[in-house]
Parts: structure tokens; sequence; C-alpha cells
């Protein structure tokens, strides 16, 4: 079974996913936060995943955000939608800060490292790296 990450954002959720055997996160897509549980309906009718890995939005303080409430509320919602599923946070503090310096690492160019759907993926794929290798 795969697993899939989620950075929730107020306008996009960046998405990833393992692959089965749950050794390689990949990003899978960015969709706009009002379709996300619609293309999580979908994508669970193609794919069996086990477990979604949704980011907590923290300050370097350890103290709520903007976004904490917002994903609680997203995570209750999963938990009733997806009871199937374990459903668990992980730490998205540094993740975009990350996936910007993988792009520039990668070379790409600033132009396209300017798109945020872009970041939101590569974030998402770094949540679920982590977590993965947290469980080794």
């Amino acid at each position: 079974m795969r697993l899939l990450a989620i950075d929730y954002g107020k306008k996009r959720c960046g998405i990833a996913v393992s692959d089965p055997l749950q050794i390689i996160a990949n990003a899978l897509t960015t969709v706009s936060s009002d379709e996300l549980i619609p293309f999580l309906n979908n994508y669970f009718k193609q794919e069996q995943v086990s477990t979604i890995v949704l980011g907590y939005p923290l300050g370097l303080d350890n103290q709520a955000t903007d976004s904490t409430a917002k994903v609680e509320k997203l995570y209750l919602r999963l938990k009733r939608l997806y009871a199937d599923k374990e459903i668990v946070y992980w730490d998205e503090r540094y993740t975009s800060k990350m996936a910007q310096q993988a792009l520039i690492q990668s070379g790409m160019r600033k132009s396209k490292r300017r798109q945020k759907h872009i970041i939101d993926e590569v974030s998402a794929t770094i949540i679920l790296q982590e977590y993965m290798e947290s469980r080794k």
C-alpha cells in the first residue's frame, strides 16, 4: 500500500505519494484546496493508500500558526471520511525553504521556481520522505 502526504494551504495543496513498497516519495500533483476531497476520493478508488501524512504547521517557537486550525479541521474531516486509513501529522517547518533549495540545486530556472504549485508538490514530497525515513 502507498503512503500519501498533503502539504495543505489556503489556496492549494501539494500532494506526494510513495511507491507501493514505501521506499521513495514522489510528487504527485497540486490541487486547489476546495478540490482536495474530491481528488482524494478519486485517487483512493484507483490506488491503495494505508496512511495519509498531513503537514502540520507550527511556528519556529513551536506555537500554532494561522494555518494550524485549518489543518486540524482537515485532520478531523479526513478521519471521518477515511476511517480505514491512518492519518498522522508531520511537522512541516522548513519544508518550503528546503523545497526551494532543492529546486535551485536541481538547476531549475528561476522563472519555473516561482511557480508556487511546484514548491507545494516538492514540500509534500519532503514531508513524506521525512516521515518514511523516521519509520526506519
